[in-house]
């Protein structure tokens, strides 16, 4: 079975949602022999220098990669109002990066062609024209939904109205690509079913976020109790909203709780805002070598995302280290979990703070809570599993 992947950023090191999901994607489908290539763009924001991967999985696939700006440029941003297209998809789009790919294309055929993320769907018209293989995409949320959330919490009504009208250009940018593709994947339940209204006609298959589970192995010999902590990337929006929001709404009656109670903040691209925040309690770590050695350094993970979509990887990874985890309902969306038995959901100030003050008080719960979280992982989310049935649908689709 020959698949080329292409995803809008190298997924290696996987240290963040997406890099990790399709990084897994790969190590999946070669346990199973599949011959994967990997085309990558490579955007300044997130630029890995090829040369500097050392991954026993990346000597294992054939890898070619383009480097892209697409950074937000004011004036292009202006000009796209005047146009047709979502300009948060066509920031993603380079001639050179056709010609890339379809030197690909010629030079190889692929039974199964994947799309990781709607950031590379403007790449379809040329793989179309070039392969006939079989085509999937895989929303790994949707798009247009995160936007419209972020609009809804806008308080400054320019730039709430600016938001809706990206939130309207990516809705119809989905909607008008769903059915170019011979399958979808959504990556939860409820994707699934945002898909279906956008008149999706092609069969959808879940596939939710899965982790190589060998790999977080908890020692709460090493654990500090009680310890708060958020993990996030602060470049994605959603991640400092919410956090924000925690530090303003939710940590200062926190911190007055439990004067030696301690938060601890990290993730790549830590904003200035967060190290000069007012808190004695608050340890501001920046981005982080190892997030599982992290992770199992603390106890109660903080997850107050107010919007987004899809699947929170950092929670899938915290409930395969048995923390107990905090979570809106939003972060907690499309994910098998139960208030008070694997999970807690907390979508106000004062239920983050009853929700903090139980575990802290009885540190039963949050280990029971932490415990059933990773039995979940374990049933839901378990890589080569996940894999196999990837690799089953591969296999359909190519035997038609």
């Amino acid at each position: 079975m020959k698949v080329l992947l292409l995803s809008y950023r190298i997924p290696f090191p996987p240290n963040s949602g997406y890099p990790i999901v399709v990084y897994n994607t790969i190590k999946g489908l070669l346990s199973l022999g599949a011959e994967v290539t990997l085309f990558s763009l490579n955007p300044r924001k997130h630029w890995v220098e090829p040369d500097d991967v050392y991954d026993p999985v990346f000597s294992e696939i054939n890898f070619q990669t383009y480097t892209i700006d697409t950074d937000v440029n004011i004036w292009s941003a202006f000009l796209n109002i005047f146009t047709n297209e979502s300009y948060n998809v066509s920031r993603f789009f380079e001639e050179e990066a056709v010609k890339m790919l379809e030197n690909i294309l010629r030079e190889q055929e692929f039974d199964v062609i994947q799309f990781e993320g709607l950031f590379v769907v403007p790449y379809l018209d040329v793989v179309k024209q070039n392969s006939k293989a079989r085509l999937i995409y895989r929303a790994h949320n949707i798009e247009s939904a995160i936007w419209e959330r972020l609009a809804a919490s806008e308080k400054f009504a320019p730039r709430r109205w600016y938001l809706e009208f990206l939130a309207s250009r990516l809705k119809s940018y989905e909607t008008d690509q769903i059915n170019r593709f011979d399958r979808i994947f959504a990556i939860s339940e409820p994707d699934r079913l945002s898909i279906v209204k956008f008149g999706c006609k092609n069969p959808i298959d879940v596939f939710p976020v899965a982790v190589e589970l060998d790999r977080y192995r908890s020692d709460l010999g090493k654990t500090s109790f009680p310890t708060l902590f958020h993990l996030g990337a602060m470049d994605w929006r959603p991640n400092k909203e919410g956090l924000e929001w925690f530090l303003d709404e939710v940590w200062p009656d926190i911190e007055a709780l439990n004067k030696d109670l301690r938060f601890y903040i990290a993730g790549k691209k830590m904003q200035k805002q967060f190290f000069d925040y007012d808190s004695e309690n608050l340890i501001v770590e920046g981005e982080i070598f190892d997030a599982v050695e992290f992770m199992n350094s603390k106890s109660i993970m903080i997850v107050p995302l107010l919007s987004g979509s899809g699947m929170r990887v950092k929670i899938i990874e915290g409930m395969a280290m048995r923390r107990c985890i905090i979570a809106t309902s939003f972060a907690a969306e499309g994910i098998d979990c139960r208030h008070g038995h694997n999970i807690l959901i907390a979508n106000t100030p004062d239920d983050f703070y009853r929700s903090i003050l139980q575990c802290v008080t009885n540190p039963r719960i949050w280990r029971e809570i932490g415990e059933n979280a990773r039995r979940t992982v374990e049933r839901d989310h378990e890589m080569h599993s996940s894999g196999r049935r990837m690799f089953g649908v591969y296999e359909e689709l190519v035997n038609v």
